[in-house]
């Protein structure tokens, strides 16, 4: 999180973010296979990033209970958009800690600006605010996140590891997890088979 603080407020040219980092067929790490990841932050010092197409097991309302915001009367009254809320798996990195991506809508003073239209939110008075139905009109949470450090992800990307994109709202935000992978990169007239598994050298 130092790292996307430093980056507050900056638009760098050439990083990558608020990009889709999606990996290659050929991913070699078994926990990044047909993954879609959000940019969150990138410099000379690293990157950090959200895994948006993978969900987690555990649900919305028992989350809010584990962490003491609501009991488990509550948990049954909640408002639906707040039941049917997806967790989802951030990346392999601090696991046991939350982040919430969402419309430049909703902000408090721990709100970081990603871009103009996305903000990272990792403190809990969000999730009190989804719970309650008073929260941000797009959101998406993940449990853990993915990171890079200094000169690691740009290897990985000349390797061909991973292919980069502009992000949009509409795919950052929509519920469609399962088709996630393929809707990114047809959205965006990527083809997959035209792509060589080993990066080539003229």
């Amino acid at each position: 999180m130092e790292l996307l603080r430093r980056k507050r407020g900056e638009a760098a040219s050439g990083y990558l973010n608020d990009h889709f980092l999606v990996a290659m067929p050929g991913m070699k790490d078994d926990r990044f296979a047909r993954s879609v990841i959000y940019m969150c932050a990138h410099s000379e010092e690293g990157a950090m990033g959200l895994i948006i197409n993978q969900t987690q097991d555990l649900r919305f309302p028992d989350l809010l209970v584990q962490l003491g915001i609501i009991d488990q009367q509550a948990a049954i009254k909640l408002p639906v958009p707040a039941r049917e809320f997806i967790v989802r798996h951030g990346g392999p990195v601090d696991r046991s800690r939350g982040f919430v991506l969402h419309s430049d809508d909703y902000r408090v003073d721990s709100s970081m600006p990603v871009s103009p239209e996305v903000c990272l939110t990792a403190t809990i008075d969000i999730l009190r605010a989804i719970s309650s139905g008073r929260g941000p009109r797009q959101a998406l949470m993940a449990l853990g996140y993915a990171g890079w450090g200094a000169g690691q992800l740009e290897t990985e990307i000349a390797e061909n590891g991973w292919l980069t994109l502009p992000a949009s709202a509409e795919l950052l935000f929509d519920t469609d997890i399962d088709r996630k992978y393929d809707r990114v990169l047809a959205a965006l007239g990527i083809n997959l088979a035209h792509f060589s598994q080993v990066a080539g050298h003229a």
